[in-house]
């Protein structure tokens, strides 16, 4: 799969990248548009070569094919010192040594020609300033909190004023709560100083809170599918992005009579007109939990429906996740708002229900 975006545009343009490591092929001849001042997310699992990508896009890594280009300058000839980018790592990399001033200020005095020392120190305060870590600029590393360390370690990215900013991971040595509470922080800060990032990471909320695009890529390093949040979860392009984004039934068969006929279902199933494959196509047919309506008796004139009895149920507070065993065997998920039931009482494990599900809530994959 390729993005190829709109050309006048694209801001960053990753042309046909492929990245080997001998034998191993970790990135597979990705192209990509990224807009100026957008905040995209690269989503997938451990060992997708979303990391690998963001190293060529630094100059860490040499792209095997492939190049490039930001702002209109191939940064193939550039080392990564002489790029306009800059890299926040999975680890934060500060100096244990350095104060955070001084960790902040390092970047900085890299720069040729020098920075006056004034300019520096100027740039430090502002920079900790946009972090709210000024309070704390004469402390080191390890007398910080995480989430102290990370604002830290942004701080010292955006120093130099990168055209891109590149974040591996930013997240993930803070625990769950102060995670999400800082999810939407960062947001507000690489906004405000309209800085154009690029995210990696294997989180969908995190991807999904934080970017207003996403790119999923498969375990084989191919980029399977780009879109906004709501795209990508609403409309996968493949059972990958079905699976690996949110929960979903999946269900599989072959079309016939523009249904979808399944070995273990009693009936055909009802699909939406809008891309339906052609009779004899083997397809899957994409339906998200909280799609599946959950009764006790069958449902007048739904698209689709099957009965089967309740296996196990998860409550979630907000909704609980009733795994519904149907007669061939197949188990579906239907996720139920807690207040769904009102007076009447919850179905409970190993009751008799219906599921049913409208045929425009399934998405149809032919890969």
């Amino acid at each position: 799969m390729e993005d190829r975006g709109d050309a006048q545009g694209d801001y960053l343009r990753i042309e046909g990248a492929s990245k080997r490591f001998g034998e191993t092929l970790a990135v597979a001849s990705v192209t990509l548009a990224v807009r100026e001042r957008e905040i995209f997310a690269l989503l997938g699992a451990s060992g997708c070569g979303k990391s690998t990508l963001l190293r060529l896009v630094a100059g860490l890594e040499t792209p095997t094919t492939g190049r490039i280009v930001l702002d209109g300058e191939d940064l193939s000839a550039l080392p990564p010192h002489r790029r306009p980018t800059n890299m926040m790592f999975q680890s934060y990399a500060l100096f244990p040594h350095l104060t955070v001033a001084a960790n902040v200020a390092f970047g900085l005095r890299q720069i040729r020609p020098h920075m006056a020392p004034k300019q520096i120190a100027e740039r430090v305060d502002e920079m900790l300033d946009l972090v709210q870590m000024q309070a704390y600029a004469g402390r080191r590393p390890h007398e910080l909190s995480g989430g102290q360390q990370q604002r830290v370690a942004l701080a010292r990215s955006l120093a130099r004023h990168p055209k891109l900013l590149l974040l591996d991971e930013p997240l993930s040595a803070l625990d769950k709560k102060i995670r999400q509470r800082t999810q939407l922080e960062l947001v507000r800060l690489i906004q405000r100083v309209g800085v154009t990032c690029i995210l990696v990471t294997h989180d969908q909320e995190e991807a999904m809170t934080m970017a207003g695009r996403i790119g999923v890529m498969s375990p084989k390093g191919e980029l399977l599918q780009v879109g906004t949040p709501d795209e990508v979860y609403e409309q996968p392009a493949c059972r990958y992005t079905a699976q690996f984004i949110g929960e979903t039934n999946l269900l599989g068969g072959r079309v016939t009579g523009g249904r979808l006929r399944c070995d273990d279902l009693p009936e055909p199933l009802a699909l939406a007109e809008a891309g339906r494959p052609a009779d004899g196509s083997e397809a899957w047919l994409s339906v998200r939990p909280e799609r599946v309506r959950l009764s006790r008796t069958p449902v007048d004139k739904a698209d689709n429906q099957a009965p089967g009895t309740v296996d196990n149920i998860a409550y979630l507070g907000s909704h609980s996740d009733y795994h519904v065993r149907l007669a061939g065997g197949r188990t579906m998920i239907a996720s139920v708002p807690c207040a769904r039931w009102g007076e009447d009482t919850a179905p409970v494990r190993g009751d008799a229900v219906w599921l049913s599900w409208a045929a425009p809530d399934g998405v149809v994959l032919t890969r």
